[in-house]
């Protein structure tokens, strides 16, 4: 409007990853995924997808990807399902067509209008260890509980 280009890429699509691993529409995986490089997942996964901590590591879930299990690494896009929890040490992004069944915990996150969440959102800094998550919602909880009452 004012002579300013805007750009159609928004902070939710992917931009330009390279992804070294994909799991296509038709290939269903049962165990534990150990990331060293970025995945998609256009399949189905049973089991949880994990990558170190300190590595810049995507995990893509396509609108047809489906993964039964916790998923940990860097960055996390989901437009497809995820049964389990998710913790992004730096961001997790939910499109529209995003199903999570299962707590997030996040440095950063975008979500967009149509995704479906069952769980909690938690934010958390990057220092934050992921197999604190069962104790870190319970707080979460007793600490909204307490605030209601002292309002």
């Amino acid at each position: 409007m004012f002579g300013k280009k805007t750009s159609k890429l928004t902070p939710l699509q992917v931009g330009q990853e390279k992804f070294n691993t994909l799991i296509g529409r038709h290939a269903e995986i049962h165990g534990s995924l150990r990331l060293k490089e970025n995945v998609r997942i256009d399949g189905k996964v049973v089991g949880n997808i994990e990558a170190d901590r300190g590595q810049e590591i995507y995990v893509v879930i396509g609108p047809e990807g489906e993964v039964q299990g916790d998923v940990l690494a860097g960055r996390i896009i989901v437009a497809g399902k995820v049964s389990g929890n998710i913790h992004a040490f730096e961001r997790v992004e939910l499109m529209a067509s995003a199903l999570v069944q299962g707590d997030i915990k996040y440095a950063s996150m975008a979500v967009e209008h149509g995704a479906k969440l069952l769980g909690l959102l938690l934010q958390v800094d990057g220092t934050d260890s992921p197999t604190r998550s069962d104790r870190d919602a319970q707080d979460a909880i007793r600490k909204a509980q307490n605030a209601g009452l002292n309002s």
